[in-house]
């Protein structure tokens, strides 16, 4: 059982990475940018990435036995963020201001918390903080 929690948390810290990463490198107030939206500019480029760090949400789901619910849910997030950044100009500035990555991360990370509770974070970059870990060391 720990194991499973604990590969559900790492799932959670990889989609938080994702989601910054993707839509909030750059953040003022609720609008962020991220690699996703600077490479829906570069026609080919965007269409990679997108689909790429959208894979490994998915991944990510799949490992931490997330519910079929969420995968849906995640996956018309992605669908949306991925195929909007076909049609360009209009397209490429719904894709820079639409956060799929984000939404999906979030979706999972909640599904993750409802079964196994928060995961512990500390700010960007910081790793890990479980108080029970702590206790253990």
């Amino acid at each position: 059982m720990t194991e499973h929690r604990d590969r559900a948390h790492r799932a959670w810290r990889n989609a938080e990475r994702i989601k910054r990463l993707s839509d909030r490198l750059v953040g003022i107030g609720p609008i962020g940018l991220g690699l996703d939206g600077v490479l829906a500019w570069i026609p080919g480029a965007n269409i990679l990435y997108s689909v790429g760090a959208g894979g490994l949400l998915v991944y990510e789901a799949v490992k931490s036995q997330a519910s079929a619910a969420t995968v849906a849910r995640m996956a018309a997030y992605l669908a949306v963020d991925s195929l909007t950044s076909e049609v360009p100009v209009v397209g490429w500035a719904v894709d820079t201001l639409f956060p799929g990555h984000l939404m999906a991360a979030r979706a999972l990370q909640k599904d993750i918390e409802a079964r196994h509770g928060p995961s512990f974070v500390a700010p960007w970059g910081a790793g890990r903080v479980d108080p029970a870990e702590k206790s253990r060391a």
